[in-house]
């Protein structure tokens, strides 16, 4: 029985291993013939994408068939990548049925795509697009066409700020990136920015390792601004120079303006409740803040009485933050801010987070 049982086992192997050689010896060999020909868009098509516009199309690529000498089942997918990249890190636009040589990409898609390359919201960049033919593991390209889109973000557009001064300031390791601090511009699409700084050692842009420049993303691959003429943005100038101080940054990254800006400020308190410290009625001296390079903010403790106050720089009302909303956010130009009863405070003033400006009021 034990030898009629391993018979029937190793006649099947055998009729196993048989069909298993025939099917791949019958099996048709797939080669590539003729490459896919991607016909639209057209070279040099330029896209600027909007928001309001995400759902709607942004092009629809078309092509001639792959050729791989059969009746086959050819997949489509179209690939777009940075121009000079050869495809290396490429993003996939959409793909086809075997039965279409079209595909609709959306304005979303786009957009997404182009941003996962690094692209720069709301500046040109330069792309390549093909087509990915495949029919089991044999893969052809198209030719490549190159198209130029403008990206767009909702998110607020940054700039980040890496230089020399950073160690000694308090932001992590001259030049990086991670730690340094940003500016800000007040919605997407803008391209207006600001944001506070301090600098702790002087900087000489033409010295070796000082100075600082102002960056589009948070490393070197995006639009990076140097000094310019007096005043002005320059995409291939040198490092910025500066003195120590605490600045309030301001840059223009339009094309057509490329302006810039950076005011040394000192802050103080000022307001009815600092009476009894800085005389009068409290509105014509500053007490001022010392800044906290580790924490970063500006601090002071005081004795204040019931009434208000407002922070303001350089013991001028050029530059003003009052509370607006009694909620703890601070606005330029702001409603003055209620001390709610006598007693010794400590006051901090935060400017770390740009365009997000912050206070606290705390009774010892």
């Amino acid at each position: 029985m034990k030898n009629i049982t391993k018979s029937i086992i190793a006649l099947f192997a055998v009729l196993a291993l048989s069909c298993s050689v025939e099917d791949v010896q019958d099996r048709p060999v797939i080669e590539g013939i003729d490459s896919p020909v991607l016909t639209a868009p057209t070279a040099g098509a330029s896209y600027v994408l909007k928001p309001e516009n995400a759902a709607a199309q942004a092009e629809r690529f078309t092509w001639k068939s792959a050729n791989y000498g059969g009746d086959v089942q050819v997949n489509y997918v179209i690939e777009m990548d940075k121009k000079g990249n050869e495809f290396k890190t490429s993003k996939e636009l959409g793909s086809a049925l075997p039965s279409e040589n079209q595909v609709s990409v959306s304005v979303e898609s786009m957009n997404g795509a182009a941003l996962s390359l690094k692209a720069t919201p709301f500046s040109p960049g330069e792309f390549e697009v093909r087509v990915k033919a495949s029919a089991g593991t044999a893969v052809m390209y198209s030719n490549v066409i190159g198209i130029v889109i403008t990206p767009y973000t909702t998110e607020n557009p940054k700039l980040w700020i890496p230089g020399g001064y950073q160690s000694t300031s308090g932001y992590g390791t001259n030049w990086t990136h991670s730690t340094a601090p940003t500016l800000m511009a007040p919605g997407y699409g803008k391209t207006d920015f600001e944001g506070y700084v301090y600098v702790a050692t002087a900087q000489v842009g033409t010295v070796d390792g000082e100075g600082f420049k102002l960056t589009s993303q948070a490393d070197w691959a995006g639009t990076n601004y140097g000094a310019g003429a007096a005043g002005l943005l320059s995409t291939t100038g040198g490092n910025f120079s500066i003195a120590v101080g605490y600045y309030l940054i301001k840059a223009d990254t339009d094309p057509t303006k490329l302006t810039y800006s950076a005011t040394a400020m000192d802050w103080g308190l000022i307001g009815s409740a600092t009476a009894a410290i800085t005389g009068g009625d409290g509105w014509g001296n500053d007490a001022n803040l010392t800044y906290d390079k580790v924490a970063k903010v500006w601090k002071i403790t005081i004795d204040l009485t019931a009434d208000k106050i407002k922070f303001r720089a350089n013991d001028a009302w050029d530059v003003d933050l009052g509370d607006t909303g009694a909620n703890g956010s601070l606005e330029y130009k702001g409603t003055d801010i209620s001390v709610p009863t006598a007693g010794n405070y400590t006051v901090t003033l935060d400017l770390s987070s740009p365009r997000n400006y912050k206070y606290t009021l705390t009774k010892n």
